[in-house]
């Protein structure tokens, strides 16, 4: 364990060493945050309940969002496509001979990453819309706690969805495609055009129940309160319930790519 400890921790300082980009990227958040912000006020003003939220409940749903949207990649910019790369020249050979497991690696490097951005980009961005709007943001430590259990499991979701996308590199040599698929299907799925429970009838219903809900829907909701008692326990589940499926697919997908490997002579 104190092997991926390292590296969670080198992924942290990895990320940490880009200051400027990191900057650009609080004031793009900070942007597209106002933006939303004030595109919610407009629907709110008309339907003062919508979804379940009222407006300071939605307006923290639009800040709590930018916060998330790097951290739990819901555009990429993570690991894949470094592992796709590695993968189309042959360099994960490599990396299968060093004495740590693969996915487990990969794991680490990420939950450093998205540690970096949930503080150097989440952060601000929230802040700056708490001083400009009224947010409904709690008090309690514990709600905020809660919060942080919700992204963590969050951001495994996430890793475990894409890392099966980067190991598709194996057959299909280049994931570009199937990236681009991903993170459009997260962005809308995740909730982060709007919130799920504006979806309506059968769509609200799959896109409630898809793995991309565990990486805005349900930690923000968490936050709100909207989670509670044995409804919490039930949202944790849902994550691991996901989490673990995804990340055994990645495990089995992974005993069949190195087999490949191997066959292809390494």
């Amino acid at each position: 364990m104190r092997l991926y400890a390292v590296v969670a921790t080198g992924g942290f300082r990895r990320y940490a060493t880009y200051r400027v980009a990191t900057a650009a990227g609080v004031f793009t958040n900070t942007v597209f945050g106002f933006i939303m912000a004030y595109t919610y006020i407009a629907l709110w003003d008309q339907r003062p309940h919508l979804g379940g939220y009222d407006l300071p409940e939605a307006l923290t749903y639009v800040w709590l969002g930018q916060a998330l949207l790097m951290t739990c990649a819901m555009m990429g910019g993570g690991f894949e496509d470094e592992l796709i790369e590695r993968i189309r020249t042959g360099d994960i050979a490599i990396d299968l001979y060093r004495p740590a497991d693969l996915q487990l690696f990969w794991l680490a490097s990420d939950l450093g990453r998205a540690a970096f951005h949930l503080l150097g980009r989440g952060i601000v961005p929230v802040l700056l819309g708490g001083l400009a709007f009224d947010l409904a943001l709690p008090a309690s430590p514990l709600s905020w706690l809660a919060f942080l259990l919700a992204v963590t499991l969050g951001v495994v979701v996430s890793f475990a969805v894409r890392y099966l996308v980067a190991l598709s590199a194996f057959w299909l040599m280049d994931g570009a495609g199937v990236i681009q698929i991903t993170w459009l299907a997260g962005l809308f799925f995740s909730g982060m055009l709007l919130p799920l429970t504006l979806f309506p009838g059968a769509l609200g219903e799959l896109a409630r129940v898809l793995p991309w809900s565990s990486l805005l829907q349900i930690p923000v909701d968490v936050l709100l309160g909207k989670h509670t008692g044995w409804g919490l326990v039930q949202a944790y589940a849902f994550q691991l319930s996901w989490a673990a499926a995804l990340l055994g697919a990645g495990r089995l997908l992974q005993t069949i790519a190195t087999r490949r490997v191997v066959v292809q002579g390494g």
